[in-house]
């Protein structure tokens, strides 16, 4: 009985909270509800950190040179891109840099502002490629806690965000975020094309500094 009432009671506040989200976004990939992304992250973690390792237990490292170079380039150029429309739709195009709230609208600029942060949400997902690369090269000691963590996390609360408040000033963070991918991934890019470009990587000192 006590359970029953306890669902029934989360049933009516996920309604109510629902009633407050951006009806623009409702029939966009993944917004209608939390569920569908719950799954994908779910099965991210059990992958990583179980599936994965156990299927490459008895075999060799793969060689994925080729496809870690196009992945980070692709993800450099992805940043670049969004970088660009966040600037587009706001933060170069009438936003004060101080409280910008969220403007609802369906101006074809808050209309791109939005589409710009489900884009980035999206990239969150493309990300997991991530560690999915060190479970197939069996870097499994790169697979840590707080790397699973940001990764699992992070498109969570961006639902959120694109459902509830898809422009603003929280989107500054995603901006600078967008930044800073364009190095790490660079930097990753150059990395794995081998030795005869480690003389282009004498910025790597700064790497921690930059990710923080």
């Amino acid at each position: 009985m006590a359970f029953n009432k306890l669902t029934s009671s989360a049933a009516l506040l996920y309604d109510e909270l629902l009633k407050e989200a951006d009806p623009r976004v409702e029939d966009w990939p993944l917004m209608s509800s939390p569920f569908p992304q719950t799954i994908i992250i779910l099965s991210y973690i059990y992958f990583v950190k179980t599936l994965g390792p156990r299927l490459m237990e008895n075999r060799k490292p793969f060689d994925l040179k080729q496809p870690m170079i196009i992945y980070n380039f692709s993800i450099v150029a992805f940043s670049l891109y969004m970088i660009y429309e966040f600037l587009m739709s706001g933060w170069a195009n009438g936003y004060s840099y101080r409280c910008d709230i969220v403007d609802y609208s369906s101006s074809p600029q808050a209309l791109r502002m939005a589409w710009t942060c489900w884009l980035y949400y999206f990239s969150k997902f493309i990300e997991m490629l991530d560690t999915i690369f060190f479970v197939l090269r069996k870097k499994n000691s790169q697979v840590t806690f707080l790397h699973v963590y940001h990764h699992s996390i992070m498109p969570f609360t961006w639902w959120f965000g694109v459902k509830f408040a898809a422009g603003g000033l929280g989107t500054f963070h995603a901006l600078l975020n967008c930044c800073v991918h364009v190095i790490m991934y660079t930097y990753y890019a150059l990395s794995a094309m081998g030795p005869a470009y480690q003389k282009y990587l004498w910025w790597k000192k700064y790497m921690t500094t930059i990710q923080l």
